[in-house]
């Protein structure tokens, strides 16, 4: 649908009480695949990491006590400042047959929901950064992305993803759901795939009607803000709630009031800061699909 962006389409030409939102993304989808939530004070935040040690054998008797070095670590969140504001001319509201205030404050949100979501999303493949202040640059690893081999999203490669979180001692039970992040044509692929055995069929028709959300022990969440790669290939995601972290420094709040600067118009306004990190690469795996 065509979609002018101007508010004088509702100006009285026509009768006419309500307003229809278009299709979109209502808020966020992603926030809820995130465990770790902290609110945060400043320009950063930071997350603070402990590695895995080994054990050691005791051979002789009355041995030294082992002092086992722990690893720390460390990964920064920067915060981001976000907003949303749109005038209501009053010249402009004597025109219409609506007062359009309350839907435009509505559909803001939507949007501040959807920014949250690009930011998880870009925090899932983009550079991450640790050390002692933050500076260390941890970009995504190769070596956690499976190639589209020419192909959509395959049963193949959700099996593949599985197996390089448990290689990784990912713990899959105690790590809360693993969230399976793709576009509406990658959920579609999974029909297609010559592989699906007629078992898996009855589960993939149901995934694909949105009566189930779930297969392969994944969570499956739709969103049509995943980006490309340079090839132009979707970007889908598997991961883990603990593999993000998201630091808010404020949630998001909505106002509407009068702007003295423009004629006292009512001014319609939506802010949030809000930032989110990568905290392990191993618990994510990006999965790259051909769309058609």
């Amino acid at each position: 649908m065509a979609v002018t962006g101007n508010i004088e389409t509702w100006f009285v030409k026509q009768f006419g009480d309500t307003v229809d939102l278009l299709a979109q993304q209502k808020g966020s989808r992603l926030r809820k695949t995130v465990r770790r939530q902290e609110r945060v004070r400043g320009r950063y935040a930071f997350f603070e990491q402990l590695g895995a040690t080994n054990a050691v054998e005791v051979t002789t008797r009355y041995a030294d006590s082992p002092h086992i070095e722990s690893p720390h670590a460390r990964r920064r969140v920067s915060m981001k400042n976000i907003a949303w504001g749109e005038l209501i001319d009053s010249f402009d509201k004597v025109r219409m047959l609506i007062d359009p205030a309350s839907v435009y404050v509505q559909n803001a949100g939507y949007a501040i929901g959807r920014k949250m979501d690009e930011i998880i999303i870009e925090a899932l493949y983009s550079d991450a950064y640790a050390g002692e202040e933050g500076n260390t640059v941890v970009p995504f690893p190769a070596s956690q992305q499976i190639a589209s081999g020419g192909t959509g999203l395959t049963v193949a490669k959700l099996r593949q993803a599985r197996k390089m979180l448990r290689a990784a001692d990912v713990d899959l039970m105690a790590s809360g759901p693993v969230w399976c992040v793709v576009t509406a044509a990658q959920i579609d692929d999974l029909l297609g795939d010559t592989n699906v055995t007629s078992a898996d069929y009855n589960t993939i028709r149901t995934l694909v009607e949105g009566e189930v959300n779930s297969y392969l022990g994944f969570k499956f969440v739709h969103t049509e803000l995943l980006p490309t790669n340079s090839s132009n290939e979707r970007r889908a995601f598997v991961y883990t709630s603990d593999a993000l972290a998201v630091a808010v420094g404020k949630e998001p709040t909505s106002r509407i009031t009068e702007r003295a600067d423009k004629r006292f118009m009512p001014y319609a306004y939506w802010e949030t800061v809000f930032g989110a990190t990568r905290l392990e690469e191993v618990r994510v795996v990006e999965i790259d699909c051909v769309e058609a």
